[in-house]
């Protein structure tokens, strides 16, 4: 049985931008791509949010609907733990599609999210702590699949739904999750691990990290597929190409990395200033990737640039951006050396070592920021912080502006005019 593996396609991503339709054109190359395929399984994050715009639907359904153009391979529904609607079952007289919703299109129980939407259209079956089962020639795939839970409940709910691998099938489990040391953002810790992850699969995939990985786990074949778009920036998602995983599953599971062709190029560049013209030297790296290598599209380039500050202007980065204007999309990042800099990270520091709580932490900054403009302390730091926490933004920034007084002026000016 030959199985593609898609993920994260984020389609809706960079609206209104240059980069609005990559998203799109990436599904697209990589779905035409895997129409030859038995299965095709889903791994989440199909849209970027989760109450997509009216364009970004037509959009998404004129990619995702190509598997309803091919006929069944011969891949017979063996079983399924939750109900299938009539039109699901429809479905599967064509290619089959299996998805999960990602982190992206997460909503409260009440709500339904974009991803039961498309399996309300019968354009793909939707999993979440369900197993369905698949069979051709004789070899059968069970695909168990948990869609996204916020991290600090995905190691409970996994064990709650307690996925046991059946037998006489291949085994799949198919995440969306951080699982560490493979973190999407160190705001939300992770509560799965490679340790804890369920034993005995013969294949466990993970959406949501945006990078390629494969490794052996005690026997399990583990593989992150990464995303088909770019949305993060950030150094490791330009080490590896964007690409998508076909399986070869007979006696053994056979992978391959596929990796796009079309799709627009991002280049990650660290440039450390030094005496000799600070123009010259990020013009240099930016001629290198514009004019020396065959890009089908502007690439993304972001750049991150340390140095004195004394050595760089904004202006000289805005002149520098419209000199390449429709030849890259630059995204400059400045690491750049001064006393308030260092002053700051001083601060920071000590902060931290205080072991203070959150609250205390954003109190600090909040009064050391406001000295630093300058205001009169005609108000007291902690209603102000309070007033920022409980969402009083309005009042807050009348209160700053002078045009509303606190309670406390209020006090001692009728004090005063006595």
């Amino acid at each position: 049985m030959k199985i593609s593996i898609l993920s994260d396609f984020h389609f809706g991503f960079a609206y209104n931008s240059e980069m609005e339709n990559d998203s799109f054109d990436n599904a697209e190359e990589a779905m035409e791509k895997v129409l030859d395929s038995d299965l095709i399984l889903i791994g989440g994050d199909i849209f970027d949010t989760r109450l997509p715009k009216t364009q970004t639907w037509a959009n998404a359904i004129k990619v995702l609907a190509k598997p309803l153009l091919k006929e069944n391979t011969g891949v017979k529904l063996v079983e399924c733990t939750k109900h299938l609607k009539e039109i699901s079952r429809k479905t599967l007289n064509h290619l089959p599609v299996i998805a999960l919703h990602g982190n992206h299109e997460r909503r409260a129980k009440t709500e339904i999210n974009p991803v039961e939407v498309l399996e309300n259209a019968g354009i793909l079956i939707h999993l979440h702590c369900q197993t369905i089962i698949f069979e051709k020639n004789g070899v059968k795939v069970a695909i168990h699949g948990m869609s996204n839970v916020s991290e600090r409940f995905a190691y409970d709910v996994l064990n709650q739904w307690n996925p046991k691998p059946l037998p006489d099938c291949v085994n799949i489990l198919l995440l969306h999750q951080s699982i560490d040391p493979y973190v999407y953002s160190p705001l939300e810790p992770p509560t799965l691990n490679l340790s804890n992850l369920p034993k005995g699969f013969d294949l466990i995939i993970d959406g949501h990290i945006h990078t390629q990985i494969q490794q052996k786990l005690n026997g399990t074949k583990f593989i992150i597929p990464g995303s088909l778009a770019i949305t993060q920036f950030q150094k490791n998602e330009a080490e590896t190409e964007k690409s998508f995983v076909k399986l070869d599953i007979d006696k053994e599971i056979k992978s391959e990395f596929i990796p796009l062709e079309k799709n627009r190029k991002f280049f990650y560049e660290e440039i450390k200033l030094e005496e000799k013209s600070v123009r010259d030297q990020i013009e240099g790296k930016i001629s290198d990737i514009v004019y020396t290598r065959n890009l089908s599209k502007p690439p993304v380039i972001r750049l991150k640039i340390a140095g004195k500050e004394t050595e760089l202007l904004d202006q000289e980065l805005r002149d520098i951006e419209r000199k390449y204007s429709g030849k890259a999309i630059l995204v400059f990042v400045k690491e750049l050396e001064s006393p308030e800099m260092t002053e700051k990270i001083e601060f920071m520091k000590n902060l931290r070592e205080q072991k203070l709580s959150t609250e205390e932490i954003g109190l600090n900054l909040l009064k050391k920021n406001l000295e630093e403009l300058q205001f009169e302390s005609t108000f007291d730091y902690e209603d102000m912080f309070r007033m920022l926490t409980e969402s009083e933004v309005d009042s807050a920034f009348t209160i700053l502006t002078g045009e509303q007084k606190t309670l406390t002026q209020i006090l001692k000016d009728s004090l005063v005019n006595r």
